[in-house]
């Protein structure tokens, strides 16, 4: 089964039980006249909502690249994830105003052994969902679906304070505390929509890619033995398994034309093949076998790598015949004045070896 058709699957699955939470948490709730209960049916119903959205949402990321979006439409998935987090949002909202009406009116409840099968009922299903949308979601990386995983998990416990305010009420004859658990289920499912939203949020604006997925690509680039180094590995995520990247290679400056065309075709086919990723490969040229640039270069590294604020040095090349050295430096993002840095090395490194210019490049920590 491929990807689309499996959240599909999977959110109908959650759109059925949740349907069912509802009537049933709804009934008891309104003849019961337990705040608690109906709360926990709006959430419920709005869980419903969620997974409604998803599949919308799973349907409209798959449609194909057009000329306007040529990268594709796979970051609909990432704002599907921001809706879900305003539904739970608003859900949670709900939950503490009816809470606080109910501690402010004080409306006689009124529960049966009924309301105790159906939360019990309720536990068990919302831990189901949990359990299997947490594991969809992982397998086929699915943002919507690992947000309404954990917002079912959240939904499980929450029921079980639910279950306890209907056993202290049964227990205890006039002690309702249903209200303040209304409000403590509010504040849960308001703490989850702020996790959902930061999430999405965060995914829209562009994370650092994992580590995992750096170290694969960087491994499968240096596998060739022409390229002395990977840098400045680039990769844009428009979302699951729509990844564009970008990354230099250095390699011997005495290679021509034909070599490196071959050189980089074969390592933007050898990465697209086992990751998927579309690879662009840019040049860096080396020339440190000569003794002279060598002794040069181990200077610059060593002074360079003094420096805390620098996390890395690299694309290093002796031009001999404009006496020109270039470099680029890769500031920690802390760090606030890098072309001030740039200036006292460049300055230093001139009073070492004066018959040289230099021009020392700005590079960014896109990935490690």
């Amino acid at each position: 089964m491929n990807r689309e058709k499996k959240i599909i699957q999977t959110s109908i699955i959650g759109i059925i039980a949740n349907v069912f939470l509802v009537v049933a948490k709804a009934i008891i709730g309104i003849f019961a006249h337990s705040v608690a209960i109906i709360t926990d049916a709006i959430n419920n119903l709005s869980d419903s909502l969620s997974s409604a959205i998803t599949i919308v949402g799973t349907k409209l990321s798959n449609k194909k690249p057009d000329k306007k979006h040529p990268y594709g439409h796979g970051r609909v998935e990432y704002l599907t994830s921001l809706i879900i987090g305003m539904i739970v949002l608003a859900a949670g909202v709900m939950a503490i105003y009816e809470s606080i009406m109910t501690l402010i009116e004080k409306p006689e409840v009124d529960h049966g052994i009924a309301s105790l099968i159906v939360i019990g009922v309720a536990i068990l299903v919302k831990i189901g969902i949990s359990i299997y949308f947490s594991k969809v979601g992982k397998k086929v990386n699915s943002e919507p679906l690992k947000a309404s995983g954990k917002d079912a998990f959240f939904d499980a416990l929450l029921s079980v304070a639910t279950l306890i305010g209907i056993g202290t009420s049964m227990i205890w004859e006039g002690v309702n505390i249903e209200g303040y658990i209304g409000i403590l289920i509010g504040l849960f499912i308001l703490k989850t929509a702020y996790e959902i939203l930061h999430d999405g949020v965060s995914l829209i604006i562009g994370e650092r890619a994992s580590q995992e997925e750096i170290d694969k690509i960087k491994h499968l680039v240096c596998s060739f033995k022409e390229v002395k180094g990977a840098y400045d590995l680039i990769i844009n995520n428009y979302g699951t398994g729509k990844i564009i990247a970008s990354i230099h290679i250095e390699v011997d400056d005495k290679m021509n034309a034909v070599e490196l065309h071959h050189l980089t075709r074969n390592i933007s086919a050898k990465v697209y093949a086992e990751t998927g990723a579309i690879l662009t490969v840019g040049i860096y040229a080396t020339n440190e076998t000569k003794p002279e640039v060598k002794e040069i270069k181990d200077y610059v590294y060593n002074l360079v790598e003094k420096d805390q604020d620098i996390i890395q040095v690299h694309g290093f090349y002796l031009d001999e015949d404009t006496k020109l050295i270039t470099f680029d430096l890769i500031f920690d993002f802390k760090y606030q004045e890098p072309q001030k840095k740039i200036a006292s090395i460049i300055s230093l490194l001139k009073e070492k070896y004066p018959e040289y210019s230099f021009y020392v490049i700005q590079d960014t920590d896109f990935s490690d």
